[in-house]
């Protein structure tokens, strides 16, 4: 079969990776240095523990007895056994303060690069995948930084120490089970070959499931509305097998492997036995508490042999993981401040375009050698057939895209040379499918700027007519809003948008098809709210509803990327060319 790969995801070799995750590793040294620690004192104090209890088992075998010795044995062995313990509890609890802080960062890390991409490139990739790279990609490598690392270590000076410690005993049982260790490295590397890929699988096919999730319970209105469930659920069980194959792999290729190790830590073991007890019975050199001490040797080799097949499964999840991020972070925005970029303190609102183009892909041009000028604080409208360029203007002016020609200057200063948080800062948006996050009417319009009072959003929502219904509903301003604002209309959304907008005291605004899909007592209010904030500054809409536009100071009329027509209402009107004819035919119709 062949291995499905996710073009979106960068492929990165083993040292790469191990390099860059080594730089979240590093701020934590201090700490890890005080677990690399005990953890040594810990394996040194567990290898000492079948060695103590041999020599108590050798005791015992004697002729007399001396009980003394073996208490005391016994004793050694019981403090040791506590301090074990002991220093395991404080290793973990270092380890898991260190990989949370290294986790929290890094999710940190990951949702603050997210927040610079472009539209573009967020559209690019489905929302499930990027929760996947924020949420379980995250916290598969959080078992690599708090557990993994310290256990690979612990494990393979567990297997170093008792290699030595079995040669300070005997050297012909050391040899004996030298000789079957050769086939556990082959295996070791055959199984890390085959996990690394099956684990790949795995994290696509999470991630798959979870873009499909996200889109679909958030469309799950109009799948139903088509009856679509059967043919969703169909997509679901496919994506939903592909992940359950994916993991059978997986685990099919970790029980082949653990079986073998197993296989072969029985196999030493019989052959100490069989040597030993031969040696034991005939010439009298290894004596039955030397075979005790290589029984628990044994098991402690391979123990760790086997918990590195488990921990090269989590690895191999982590360095999947840590691609996936990678990813991610290599990604750079499209969209980033210029060289010397300036922050503006005040603005006017002057805007103009130079000969502007721009597209969305390279075959088609949307704007075409687009060019206007919008004097300071008076209003201008956008008309047009879908697909003219209308919010394609609108998106270029708050810099959601880069244009590919001539220039766009607010107050005479190039947008590119002015930092895009100083340029959003001055522009408030208002578009037609208002996005209102979970919390509160208040928390929505405050938008979490510390400075801005209740007092400061009351008086926005009555300036906008949105306090009419806010003062009907039952906990006022702290009313719940649910996912979406899902408990609201699409009018008395669109009042609280425009109530943000206006709280925040832009000098620019956009309103972007803000009226379209909204019942005539609600349009109402929003047609009072609209000649308001035709005062506070600069005014840019976007409108099918021709009524909604006919005070606007100017209206320009695209086709095909290029104005073909501007002017006032009466002046448009008066021309009788495309601006009449779409008057004419939108009068008609609600007649």
């Amino acid at each position: 079969m062949r291995r499905e790969r996710d073009a979106s995801v960068n492929s990165y070799t083993d040292m790469e990776l191990i390099r860059r995750l080594f730089a979240y590793f590093k701020p934590q040294m201090k700490r890890f240095s005080i677990a690399f620690f005990v953890m040594i004192v810990s394996v040194g104090l567990d290898l000492l523990l079948p060695y103590l209890s041999g020599r108590a088992i050798w005791h015992l075998g004697q002729s007399i007895i001396e009980f003394n010795k073996v208490l005391i044995l016994i004793g050694i062995y019981g403090v040791c056994l506590a301090l074990t313990y002991v220093i395991q509890y404080f290793q973990t609890m270092t380890l898991q303060r260190a990989g949370q802080d290294i986790i929290f960062n890094l999710r940190e890390e990951v949702f603050t690069h997210i927040e610079k991409l472009s539209i573009n490139q967020l559209n690019a990739v489905p929302v499930g995948k990027m929760v996947t790279r924020v949420t379980s990609d995250t916290n598969t490598l959080n078992e690599l930084f708090t557990s993994l690392l310290i256990n690979l270590i612990r494990n393979i000076l567990t297997m170093i120490g008792v290699i030595i410690a079995m040669f300070l005993i005997n050297v012909k049982l050391t040899l004996i089970v030298l000789a079957v260790t050769p086939f556990v490295f082959i295996f070791s590397i055959i199984f890390r070959k085959f996990s690394r890929r099956a684990y790949r699988e795995v994290r696509l096919n999470v991630s798959n499931i979870n873009a499909f999730l996200a889109e679909n319970l958030s469309g799950m209105k109009i799948t139903q509305i088509f009856n679509q469930e059967s043919k969703k659920l169909h997509e679901f069980r496919k994506r939903n097998n592909d992940l359950k194959h994916s993991s059978f792999k997986q685990m099919f290729i970790f029980g082949i492997f653990r079986p073998s190790i197993y296989g072969l830590n029985l196999l030493t073991i019989m052959l100490v036995l069989w040597f030993g007890s031969i040696d034991a019975l005939t010439v009298g050199i290894i004596t039955f508490d030397i075979i005790y001490i290589f029984y628990r040797y044994i098991g402690r080799l391979f123990n760790p042999i086997q918990q590195l097949a488990q921990e090269f499964d989590v690895l191999q999840s982590a360095f999947a993981s840590s691609e996936r991020i990678f990813t991610v972070l290599d990604t750079k925005p499209e969209i980033v401040d210029s060289p010397g970029a300036i922050e503006l303190e005040n603005i006017k609102g002057e805007i103009e375009f130079r000969n502007v183009w721009f597209r969305y892909i390279p075959e088609e041009w949307v704007l075409k050698n687009v060019s206007f000028k919008i004097p300071a604080e008076s209003s201008v409208a956008f008309v047009g057939a879908t697909g003219s360029g209308k919010t394609t203007i609108l998106s270029l002016i708050v810099r959601n895209y880069d244009i590919d020609k001539g220039q766009i200057l607010i107050d005479g200063i190039d947008i590119k040379n002015i930092k895009i948080s100083s340029l959003r800062k001055h522009i408030g948006q208002m578009l037609q499918d208002v996005f209102l996050f979970s919390g509160t009417i208040f928390s929505n319009i405050q938008m979490r700027d510390e400075n801005i009072t209740i007092e400061d959003v009351k008086a926005a929502c009555k300036y906008v007519n949105a306090d009419k219904f806010i003062d009907k509903l039952e906990q006022g301003y702290m009313e719940p809003v649910r996912e979406r604002g899902n408990n609201f209309s699409a009018g008395q959304r669109q009042l609280l948008s425009f109530a943000r907008t206006i709280v925040h005291k832009p000098k620019v605004m956009i309103l972007d098809e803000a009226t379209a899909n909204i019942d005539t007592e609600t349009e109402l209010l929003i047609q009072d709210s609209l000649e308001k904030m035709m005062n506070i500054g600069t005014m840019i809409m976007v409108a099918h509803r021709l009524s909604t536009i006919q005070h606007a100071d100017n209206i320009i009329v695209l086709q095909k990327g290029e104005i073909i027509e501007q002017g006032n209402h009466q002046e448009l009107l008066k021309k009788r060319g495309h601006y009449y004819k779409l008057y004419r035919l939108q009068y008609e119709q609600e007649k």
